[in-house]
């Protein structure tokens, strides 16, 4: 269940939105191993002069950036996948953006299974119960 942040240098674009909605829920199943039904992806836009990179606005930078940050029940995923994830989601955001700061930023977030959950009820919960009634909800 792996909550998507991504928030973007510039103006709010709403068929950019969808592009990057479907573009980061594609990878993140792949390369994380998630159920598509249960990711949340949620954009936020910045302006330019608004964001900040040690000290100076992307604006006079003449540059674009990104920050992503993916929220992923701790212990579902190995480094190995973590360390893909980075690299790939990097890559994917920089092509589609363009002209990117290389500060531009993947965070993936580990949170227990009892700190996370969706619908009222926690990750372990889900994981507890998992085959009753013959379901798999974590």
């Amino acid at each position: 269940m792996p909550g998507i942040k991504l928030t973007l240098s510039g103006r709010a674009d709403p068929a950019l939105s969808e592009r990057f909605a479907k573009n980061l829920t594609e990878l993140t199943c792949a390369v994380l191993e998630k159920d598509p039904r249960r990711n949340t992806v949620t954009i936020d836009y910045v302006p330019h002069d608004q964001w900040f990179i040690a000290g100076t606005s992307l604006a006079a930078l003449d540059r674009n950036s990104f920050r992503l940050e993916v929220t992923i029940t701790e212990g579902t995923n190995t480094r190995d996948q973590k360390i893909a994830y980075q690299r790939q989601a990097f890559a994917l955001l920089a092509e589609l953006i363009g002209n990117v700061h290389p500060h531009s930023n993947v965070h993936v977030i580990d949170c227990s299974a009892v700190g996370y959950g969706y619908g009222g009820i926690t990750q372990e919960w889900h994981y507890q119960h998992r085959n009753e009634g013959g379901a798999v909800h974590a």
